[in-house]
């Protein structure tokens, strides 16, 4: 982080936390799951299938970056509340632990693309073949990268992209991700349609969520400069609006911003990346045009 980018009195205004944006993004989060669900149920369908199997990845997805917020403490103005929320409405849902979680990112921005930062596996490797990319993508899609992920966590392992799931495994805080989905469950059961829990939510959390996960860690930092600058150890990317459906919700593709002041909640980082190319700091920012030059840059002939 480098307060000394933009003035202070800019970085205050946008550092201004609100308890209705907050409200509004995870009733927003929990709404479009909802919403995607039901129109499957509606209008049962091939087309709306995919389009709720996606949705609903990319909207647990959504979750995590919320609850990201909350562990910087800027989803809501309160820390309890944050705590609350992040904690049992946006992590537990899709088997993660925001107490743990923030021990361990905070930690990442400490020591970014440094041999300390515990983010660094999952870019210090690339370049990489596109067959290689293509495994890994796959082996995402499949459910195998899940999987894996989890039967690590089973066996107090950490390994490359559990980042999701840190703390999971804990007996007290594994409690929460249990009952929540017990409760998710017995929702759809009452509601007739107990196999969407497993169809609309667990398979789309073993595989579009970690693919998607995979894509913004590579776009985050992969390629980028080893150095305590924040507008060069990580890259904001450009978002068309398919990719803020699918891809990258809440504002997640500003990550030189969000690197350079981490407690600008997310609602506001569009303002801090015009505010930073105000003050002439465009040239040195690390930017990609989109989510699939990013692949191309770093996957080799």
């Amino acid at each position: 982080m480098d307060s000394k980018l933009l003035p202070r009195a800019t970085v205050k205004n946008l550092a201004a936390r609100s308890n209705l944006w907050g409200a509004w993004l995870t009733c927003h989060v929990w709404g479009v799951i909802i919403g995607s669900i039901c129109l499957f149920i509606a209008f049962p369908n091939a087309f709306t299938f995919v389009f709720a199997f996606m949705m609903v990845g990319s909207r647990q997805h959504g979750m995590a970056i919320l609850m990201h917020e909350a562990a910087h403490g800027v989803l809501f103005k309160s820390r309890k509340i944050n705590d609350l929320v992040g904690e049992y409405v946006l992590a537990a849902p899709y088997g993660g632990n925001m107490k743990t979680y923030r021990q361990y990112h905070l930690k990442h921005h400490r020591h970014t693309q440094t041999a300390n930062d515990p983010d660094l596996p999952l870019s210090a490797k690339f370049p990489v073949s596109r067959s290689s990319l293509r495994r890994k993508f796959f082996r995402d899609l499949t459910g195998q990268t899940f999987l894996r992920l989890r039967l690590a966590k089973f066996k107090n392992q950490s390994l490359e992209g559990s980042e999701a799931f840190e703390g999971a495994n804990d007996k007290i805080s594994a409690n929460p991700v249990i009952w929540i989905n017990l409760g998710l469950l017995t929702l759809f059961t009452l509601a007739g349609h107990w196999w969407i829990y497993f169809a609309l939510w667990l398979a789309p959390l073993m595989t579009w969520f970690m693919a998607v996960l995979r894509l913004r860690n590579i776009a985050e930092h992969a390629l980028t400069e080893e150095n305590g600058n924040p507008l060069r150890h990580a890259r904001t990317t450009q978002a068309n609006l398919l990719a803020r459906i699918f891809l990258a919700p809440y504002w997640v593709n500003y990550h030189v911003e969000h690197h350079a002041y981490m407690f600008v909640p997310c609602f506001n980082l569009p303002k801090l990346h015009k505010a930073l190319i105000y003050e002439g700091h465009e040239s040195h920012m690390m930017k990609a045009p989109s989510y699939s030059q990013v692949l191309t840059q770093v996957a080799l002939n």
